[in-house]
């Protein structure tokens, strides 16, 4: 692990207001996740609790304590989303990517990452664009109205390929 790269990401943050938020922001960008060793040694530079990290890495859903692919996949799982079809999407984007484990914690968050770590699979409470339910989010991107016949077409965007 580099620690250099982590130090200039704590010396970009100089005012001690939201700095913590900013800079777990900025490792996970760097690594795609939180890594525990990253933590830890934040934890000592900063001298700030560890159990503080992690406090706000696991109150935000956005943050990831374990590694995930390089594609994130969200289902949004609110109201609309989920009387339109989002579990059946779910189980579909599951089936495609070749995801047959079911784990779930006990808040119902899960991240689910194929063998290839291409793809992560999670779902969300709500993205706000309930107008355009059912609603996949695939990194920084939205797709609403979406079908299960759609799926392929818009996993193979991002380098998916069928079985």
């Amino acid at each position: 692990m580099d620690f250099k790269v982590v130090d200039e990401i704590i010396d970009k943050y100089k005012d001690p207001s939201g700095r913590i938020l900013g800079i777990l922001e900025d490792i996970q960008d760097t690594y795609n996740y939180l890594p525990k060793e990253v933590m830890v040694y934040v934890s000592k530079k900063l001298n700030v609790p560890l159990s503080s990290l992690y406090s706000v890495a696991t109150f935000y859903s956005f943050f990831n304590l374990e590694p995930v692919g390089e594609h994130l996949i969200s289902v949004c799982m609110g109201t609309a989303c989920h009387v339109k079809g989002a579990p059946e999407l779910l189980e579909s984007l599951k089936h495609l990517l070749g995801i047959d484990v079911n784990e779930v914690t006990d808040d119902g968050k899960f991240v689910l990452t194929t063998t290839d770590r291409k793809f992560s699979l999670s779902s969300a409470r709500c993205f706000g664009c309930c107008s355009m339910a059912p609603v996949i989010r695939i990194d920084d991107r939205i797709y609403g109205y979406v079908k299960i016949k759609d799926l392929p077409a818009i996993l193979k965007e991002y380098g998916w390929k069928e079985k």
